[in-house]
């Protein structure tokens, strides 16, 4: 997941190949939890009373289709930031209704609940999922933002208690933990979905599984680079009329109430910022790579925020083995500037694939000037590009003379697709459909271990200073 609180301010040929060799996922996709005749009150039931924090901007209720067989009733545990954000994006989608939120903070559930009321939600709250569980009968799914060392916990007890889980990501800070879920995914036959949303990105889909994977418009790319970089931030503190006691604190294991709002910050809880932020970016270069890593290096440190737990910087060099030789990866993640935010750029011999989940930041192919342009046009005229926007640097001439160590400018061609879906919205729209009816999860549980397998062993080589290399059979659960 993203955040969790309140601020102004994700070998194989393509998504779900990993799914597809290690079990037959289509076989159970179509199961769902038994549904029961009635719905009960818990005892930890809120009032849905005003908080002292505006609300995110959320659309009028999604439509029904009018089917009730397509009907799917889901609860939500977290509703911190990144659980509001998944919530405005649920309230787009037709036929899901919210039955039942959980979150040990009083201020968070109230707020949840209030809004999910405003858009027709009649919901029930608790504080101890254990308790929500127990009491709703009726429910098909759940969707889990909490932090991450509570991810294995929640989407464990949901699929074995019948339901179907999209878990935001990380799947846990812990590799065993991680594991167990892909095991519990298998045994229970419940659908797992991790929450890199890339992954069902139209427009990510688009430029990596068909200009770049099939039209091969890059040629070989033989390298890839990716960052993610954020302003300077303080403690979140919280309003003190809603502070959680300290033996609720310890029971749901924190230590303070500073460690619940700053969690991010402190290595029993989550896996730092390369984890937080690096995960859904380190993930995409997997699926554009077609392997896994073989190796990683890395450096980084606590160099401004002294008094967290987790490195403020950090800086990977992953290697991969690909059907036409070894490609190279370079990651980094700051936590002090936010200069050019987010973005991933996929190079290859004969083009440069920029894109980021912000169109502004990245959005197009560049071509190299040797590239064969009629295989270029080819992909305009069958509009899965736009038109050549910027002409690449002409040749030299008796006037102008080109330096012999310049390549010459390349050109920009931009993807066609624009989305007005908020980010996670295809990613649920993906989780929900494979419910109703048997889509293929674009990452389930086995991708996202991959993916949490290679971006975990980052913090150890920063802390060992060493080249970290993969061993067989690592990224199975």
């Amino acid at each position: 997941m993203e955040r969790n609180e309140p601020n102004t301010e994700t070998k194989r040929s393509g998504p779900g190949e990993a799914a597809r060799k290690a079990m037959g996922r289509r076989d159970f996709l179509l199961g769902t939890a038994t549904v029961g005749a009635g719905v009960m009150l818990g005892r930890k039931v809120l009032a849905q009373e005003d908080v002292a924090e505006a609300e995110p901007t959320i659309p009028a209720a999604a439509a029904s289709s009018g089917n009730p067989a397509d009907q799917l009733n889901i609860a939500m545990i977290g509703l911190g930031a990144e659980g509001m954000v998944l919530m405005d994006a649920i309230l787009r989608i037709p036929d899901i209704r919210v039955k039942a939120v959980c979150d040990i903070w009083e201020y968070s559930l109230r707020r949840g609940a209030r809004t999910l009321k405003k858009f027709g939600h009649e919901v029930n709250s608790y504080v101890d999922y254990q308790e929500m569980l127990e009491a709703e009968n009726d429910l098909d799914a759940v969707v889990v933002a909490t932090p991450d060392f509570m991810h294995a916990e929640h989407a464990i007890a949901c699929m074995n208690k019948g339901l179907h889980v999209y878990c935001e990501k990380e799947m846990s800070n812990d590799l065993e933990k991680a594991r167990q879920m892909v095991v519990a995914a298998k045994t229970t036959g419940k659908l797992l979905q991790i929450g890199h949303q890339r992954r069902s990105n139209p427009r990510y889909r688009h430029a990596i599984n068909r200009l770049v994977l099939d039209q091969k418009l890059l040629g070989e790319v033989t390298h890839a680079y990716g960052q993610w970089n954020r302003a300077k931030s303080d403690d979140l503190g919280w309003p003190k009329d809603y502070e959680i006691d300290q033996a609720t604190l310890e029971k749901y294991g924190y230590a303070s109430m500073s460690h619940f709002r700053n969690w991010r910050w402190y290595k029993k809880y989550g896996g730092g910022p390369i984890v937080d932020l690096g995960s859904h970016q380190i993930d995409i270069f997997t699926w554009i790579f077609g392997n896994n890593p073989r190796s990683v290096t890395a450096g980084g440190g606590i160099d401004f925020y002294q008094h967290h737990e987790w490195y403020d910087n950090v800086m990977a060099i992953f290697d991969y083995e690909t059907e036409a030789g070894v490609s190279r990866a370079f990651y980094q993640v700051l936590t002090t500037t936010s200069n050019g935010g987010f973005y991933e750029n996929f190079m290859g011999t004969d083009g440069t694939l920029v894109i980021s989940e912000v169109p502004m930041r990245g959005n197009h192919l560049l071509k190299e000037a040797h590239a064969d342009i009629g295989t270029w046009n080819q992909a305009v005229k069958a509009g899965w590009l736009e038109k050549e926007a910027t002409p690449a640097a002409p040749a030299a001439t008796d006037d102008v003379v080109v330096d012999v160590r310049v390549s010459a400018a390349l050109g920009s061609w931009p993807l066609p697709l624009e989305i007005a879906k908020p980010v996670h919205q295809p990613h649920l729209e993906n989780f929900f459909n494979a419910i109703r009816f048997g889509e293929e999860l674009n990452c389930p549980a086995e991708i996202g271990y991959e993916t949490a397998v290679a971006v975990l062993k980052v913090n150890e080589a920063v802390e060992t200073g060493q080249r970290i290399m993969f061993k067989p059979g690592e990224f199975e659960a």
